[in-house]
């Protein structure tokens, strides 16, 4: 082996078993760090949706394809709607981490759960038969205006404005587990309809639209973002209106949860002016609800998601404004806070997704290690010196108990231990930039090595000199 790489070597292997302490202790706190913050989220997440041909299901298609561009694999659970969506949050054996919530269908307490923001306006549709309109809220009218003024003529077909007019209807309100059924009571109880003042009935969706069409129900309501299929259809199905909600602004005061919106003239179908006019409605927001204990980089990736899938303009909202931090009844989670406030990692628009979470969580603890680390790494290079200083040092013990016994012991037995300590020294390797600690020990080898061959001279000039001073 070359001279120089042998030096090389040797020079690397002592920095390694010198630093070597320090390496170890910085992996060791490295990997607590990494233990501690468990910065690599699930590569599975299960998301509650809703019925098959709702909103939520459409939304969860949506998340399921850019959640799987950064490897993560989103399993849709379809449910029958926001209240079983809490219900299998809520059940710790259920699987499901996160879900679709609907303004005011469930307890918003401190419940385990937080909201990644709100999503997109969820209007109340209430479609109705328009010849259930004409039997049930014509015909006390018809009478009454014969009886005020009986050559009038007859009425035009009247439309449903209000909740308080489904006295006596047939109407379905959802399935149990959706959100529309709770949400319904509530606004029913508020317009002084009691239980018995219509005849409810809570049918899945595809079923009661059947029923609607084949006028077995009067009325349906259902609450969807407008990307429902089935609300596009029965927009523009002939025979089926959509309650105008007159006193929007009404439910908006009195409920929080609520948004008065507009639903403008054409905007399904501006050829076929599809509706014909403005039709007020009212909204709940939907949000998305997460565990708190979902891991923070799937947070921040479904808020990312969100923002793709819900940041446009739309029917009911203008371009940003959702996802929002808005109009949420649970508290917002600090992933979604911080999105919120500054956006998605900066490091994420130029590295994959797993690099920029893992720089983002773990960036904090290199810092706090790097300054554990950093006043002990002071001690390395003195410990480097005596490391390797040492080698030549060890011999110096050996040489001066070697000069001092020269005056106790045979002076052929000591020149052949010296000569063993020079021929071992010999092979000691050191780097270059330490050679000269190896030529100060050969040079004094050969200064002890002189001074024991001296001494018997000088020994017997001692002995020579004794005589004389003896005469005098």
């Amino acid at each position: 082996m070359p001279a120089m790489l042998r030096n090389t070597l040797l020079s690397l292997r002592d920095v390694a078993v010198t630093a070597g302490p320090f390496v170890l202790l910085g992996l060791a706190l490295l990997a607590l760090a990494y233990w501690i913050l468990d910065p690599t989220p699930p590569r599975r997440v299960t998301l509650a949706t809703g019925v098959a041909q709702g909103a939520y299901a459409e939304f969860g298609r949506r998340y399921a394809a850019i959640l799987q561009e950064h490897g993560i694999t989103v399993e849709l659970r379809p449910t029958q709607g926001a209240a079983e969506n809490a219900a299998l949050l809520h059940d710790a054996d259920s699987g499901v981490d996160i879900g679709f919530a609907q303004g005011g269908a469930t307890a918003a307490a401190d419940d385990g759960l937080v909201s990644l923001g709100s999503m997109f306006y969820e209007p109340i549709w209430l479609f109705y038969r328009e010849d259930s309109a004409r039997r049930l809220l014509a015909a006390p009218m018809s009478a009454a205006i014969r009886t005020a003024r009986p050559n009038a003529a007859r009425p035009a077909s009247p439309a449903l404005t209000s909740l308080a007019q489904l006295g006596g209807w047939r109407l379905n309100v959802g399935a149990p587990g959706s959100g529309v059924p709770p949400l319904m009571e509530r606004l029913l109880e508020a317009n002084g309809l009691g239980p018995g003042a219509l005849t409810l009935s809570r049918q899945p969706l595809t079923p009661a639209v059947v029923e609607l069409l084949d006028g077995r129900l009067d009325a349906i309501v259902l609450a969807s973002a407008p990307e429902s299929q089935m609300v596009q259809m029965l927009l523009r199905t002939p025979g089926i209106q959509l309650a105008n909600f007159v006193h929007g602004e009404a439910y908006a005061r009195r409920f929080p949860f609520m948004s008065h919106v507009v639903l403008p003239r054409g905007v399904a179908d501006l050829a076929a002016d599809v509706p014909p006019r403005d039709i007020h409605l009212i909204a709940p927001t939907a949000t998305l609800v997460a565990r708190e204990s979902l891991h923070p980089a799937l947070m921040q990736l479904f808020v990312q998601a969100a923002q793709q899938v819900h940041g446009q303009a739309g029917w009911f909202q203008r371009k940003g404004e959702f996802p929002g931090p808005l109009n949420t009844e649970r508290p917002i989670a600090a992933e979604a806070q911080r999105f919120y406030r500054d956006g998605p990692p900066w490091l994420q628009r130029y590295v994959p997704f797993w690099l920029a979470n893992l720089f983002d969580r773990m960036w904090v603890a290199l810092v706090a290690i790097i300054a554990v680390l950093l006043p002990l790494s002071r001690v390395v290079p003195p410990l480097y010196e005596f490391r390797v200083r040492s080698r030549v040092f060890r011999w110096y013990g050996q040489l001066r108990a070697i000069e001092e016994a020269g005056d106790r012991r045979p002076i052929e037995e000591l020149l052949r231990e010296l000569e063993d300590i020079e021929s071992r020294a010999g092979r000691v390797q050191l780097p270059l930039a330490y050679a000269d600690e190896l030529y100060a020990l050969r040079t004094h080898i050969q200064l002890v090595r002189r001074r024991l061959q001296e001494r018997p001279r000088n020994a017997r000039k001692d002995d020579a000199a004794l005589p004389a001073l003896s005469a005098h």
